[in-house]
């Protein structure tokens, strides 16, 4: 089944389609052998697909070859299966160390002490 399913979403949404097309290169390669007896397949496919358009005639057959033509185009499509039957992972909470700092915090300041500018710092 998985073999099937990935064949056809190969086949539909690649450019893989293109090889069923590989029949017609075969009967236009032996079109043209018989024309010229010397040619190889090499040199068609060079002729046929790295070359410019020689216009012999015989337009409409090769971009019916594969791999000349884009068609269709490309969807994407996602199928997503979500199982029902979840299973919950309880994870169990890490000890946390409670450090208490206290902070001094030295309300009453006397007022000979905020009035001089002359006192030494005051370190807290």
């Amino acid at each position: 089944m998985a073999i099937f399913l990935l064949s056809v979403y190969l086949i539909s949404l690649t450019e893989l389609s293109q090889l069923v097309k590989l029949p017609l290169l075969v009967e236009h390669f032996v079109e043209h052998k018989a024309k010229d007896n010397g040619l190889s397949l090499l040199e068609f496919l060079s002729e046929h697909y790295f070359e410019a358009d020689d216009n012999d005639g015989d337009e409409d057959k090769e971009m019916k070859l594969p791999f000349k033509s884009h068609e269709g185009c490309i969807n994407v499509t996602t199928i997503a299966f979500v199982p029902n039957n979840f299973h919950s992972i309880s994870a169990k909470p890490v000890s946390e160390e409670k450090n208490s700092y206290s902070v001094y915090i030295e309300k009453f300041l006397p007022s000979a002490y905020l009035s001089s500018i002359w006192q030494p710092p005051k370190f807290s």
